[in-house]
C-alpha cells in the first residue's frame, strides 16, 4: 500500500533522512522506533507531504505521490495524527472533528457512530472547547479527527507521549482494532506508528523499522525482532 524508497530529506545543509526505505501494508501495524532526534517525525512529515524530499520516491496504492501536496494526500486516503496532537484549542470537540470533512466528498461529511464507540468520552464533550480537554482526551480527539477522513493509511506520531497509562491502553486497543479491520466504517487499513517506548510498540507491531541518525538501521517482521538489538537504539 505505502512504499518509501531511498528518500533523502534536508533542512538547509542538515541531512535529516539518509536513503530511508519503508513499507506499510493493509491489516498490519508498522512501528518506527528510535530515540528523539533521529528523523522519525521528519519521515512522517515527508510521507504526509509536509516536508519535501530531495531524492527518492513515495508510492501510495501504486501511484507516485512524491510531488503531491499534503491536502492531495489526505484526499487520497492518508490520515495523520501529528506529534503534539495539534487540535484547535478554541474550537469545540464537534468542530474539531468536523475539520476532518475537508478532504471528503459532500456525501461522506458525517461523523461515524463508531468514532464514539471507540472514544466514548468524546460524545459527552462535543460542546466543550478542545483546549479544555486533558492531554489524553486531546489525543483521543486527534485520532478521532484523523479517522473522520476515512483513511486507508493512518499515521500516528508518538500518540503515547505524555499520556496517562489508562489512555495508552485505550489507544493501543483502537490501533489493533483498526489494523485488524474489526470496524465496519474503515475496513482494511495500514497503520504507521512512531514510538519511543519499546513495550507499547512490541505489543502492537506486525513489522518494525528502527532509525538512528536519519537512517533505518534495523527492520523486518516483529516475529524476527531481537529485543536487545532494538533496545540498544532506544536507550540514551
Amino acid at each position: 500500500m505505502l512504499k518509501v524508497e531511498n528518500i533523502n530529506l534536508y533542512y538547509g545543509a542538515s541531512h535529516a533522512l539518509r536513503g530511508v526505505s519503508l513499507s506499510a501494508a493493509p491489516g498490519r501495524v508498522t512501528c518506527v522506533l528510535g530515540r528523539n532526534g533521529v528523523g522519525k517525525t521528519s519521515l512522517m512529515r515527508a510521507i504526509m507531504g509536509l516536508q519535501p524530499v530531495r531524492e527518492g520516491a513515495i508510492t501510495w496504492e501504486g501511484q507516485n505521490i512524491t510531488a503531491m501536496s499534503a491536502h492531495q494526500r489526505a484526499r487520497a486516503g492518508i490520515g495523520f495524527v501529528p506529534q503534539g496532537r495539534e487540535i484547535f484549542a478554541r474550537l469545540t470537540v464537534r468542530e474539531n472533528l468536523e475539520t476532518g470533512f475537508a478532504p471528503l466528498p459532500r456525501a461522506w461529511r458525517s461523523l461515524p457512530d463508531e468514532i464514539f464507540e471507540l472514544f466514548p468520552v468524546l460524545k459527552t464533550m462535543l460542546g466543550r472547547r478542545g483546549g479544555d480537554l486533558s492531554g489524553g482526551q486531546q489525543q483521543q480527539l486527534a485520532i478521532a479527527r484523523a479517522l473522520v477522513t476515512r483513511p486507508r493509511l493512518l499515521i500516528l506520531d508518538e500518540p503515547t507521549e505524555g499520556i496517562q497509562p489508562s489512555i495508552i491502553k485505550d489507544i493501543g486497543r483502537v490501533i489493533r482494532l483498526l489494523a485488524d479491520a474489526k470496524l465496519t466504517e474503515w475496513g482494511d487499513m495500514a497503520v504507521l506508528l512512531v514510538e519511543q517506548y519499546f513495550d507499547f510498540a512490541k505489543e502492537l507491531a506486525d513489522d518494525f523499522a528502527v532509525m538512528d541518525r536519519g537512517e533505518v538501521v534495523l527492520s523486518g517482521q516483529a516475529a524476527s525482532m531481537v529485543e536487545d538489538d532494538v533496545r540498544r537504539y532506544l536507550t540514551v
